[in-house]
């Protein structure tokens, strides 16, 4: 019998350095993956997400002790590391921003990163420190970088000047509702030519109005209208893994982005499975 293709689970929930409250979140979307998991045992009638009963591995690393969050990078990296090679598919649930860097550290230069955020996370302002931060950690990212495609971003402080050593191509939201179908197909020929990928979603990319629960929300951000074209551009059967951070349940209302999010996380652990059978 062939082995059932399994999918790695990273609950990591580090929101030190910024963003603190969000590794409630990791842990909220954790409960999600379990029920998600569970359900698919327990429906006993045919049902689409049967498919999903073996398939999940899930994996919690510790962050209970001053030691966990000090080596916080080096477990990161070797979890990363590990499960590539257990893996055709990892999904990251992670606290802020920077529980994403390991892995973003790992990624080969040919990889090619979509990057679903409405911040740049290049600042060097003066009210920015100058060490590592949720919200300037592409600077310090070790050389070279994987290809980087940065959208939905609605920053007012950057200039396109001083995003071009991190990034290959930057969209804004306004870009994404403006000229959705030039960059879908320009998405498509990069995802063509790319060895593999990675997609990294900051929630607070989404629009409020859909998703609250986030600690900087910004207005005017990305609906399914726009989100839903680039997904199913990037989603091509090149992707090593998604991950999820910037959840703050604590800011959430009646649990609106809690069920957006867990739907999300449904959707993309079934199209993951259908596309490898």
């Amino acid at each position: 019998m062939e082995n059932p293709i399994t999918i790695g689970v990273v609950i990591f929930p580090f929101d030190q350095f910024g963003s603190a409250g969000t590794s409630h979140g990791a842990e909220a979307l954790a409960e999600v993956v379990r029920e998600i998991r569970q359900d698919a045992h327990r429906e006993s009638q045919p049902c689409r997400t049967h498919v999903l009963r073996d398939v999940l591995a899930l994996y919690h690393p510790s962050m209970t002790t001053p030691q966990h969050w000090q080596r916080w990078r080096q477990r990161g990296r070797r979890l990363f590391q590990r499960l590539r090679q257990r893996h055709p598919f990892i999904l990251w649930l992670g606290g802020n921003h920077l529980s994403v860097f390991p892995v973003l550290e790992q990624l080969e230069p040919d990889t090619l990163v979509l990057q679903f955020d409405a911040h740049l996370d290049i600042h060097a302002f003066d009210q920015t420190m100058d060490y590592l931060s949720h919200g300037n950690y592409w600077r310090f990212l070790p050389a070279p970088l994987p290809v980087v495609w940065h959208l939905g971003h609605r920053d007012l402080f950057v200039s396109p000047q001083q995003t071009a050593p991190f990034f290959s191509r930057v969209y804004s939201a306004v870009d994404l509702q403006t000229r959705l179908p030039e960059i879908t197909a320009h998405l498509h020929q990069q995802v063509r030519q790319s060895a593999r990928i990675w997609i990294d979603i900051d929630v607070d990319v989404f629009d409020p109005a859909i998703c609250p629960a986030v600690q900087q929300p910004l207005p005017f951000g990305l609906t399914a209208t726009t989100f839903w074209p680039l997904w199913q551009v990037a989603f091509q059967g090149k992707v090593l893994g998604v991950s999820l951070s910037e959840f703050d349940p604590g800011r959430d209302r009646q649990e609106q982005s809690l069920h957006m999010l867990g739907w999300l996380i449904e959707s993309l652990l079934l199209q993951v499975v259908e596309q490898q059978r």
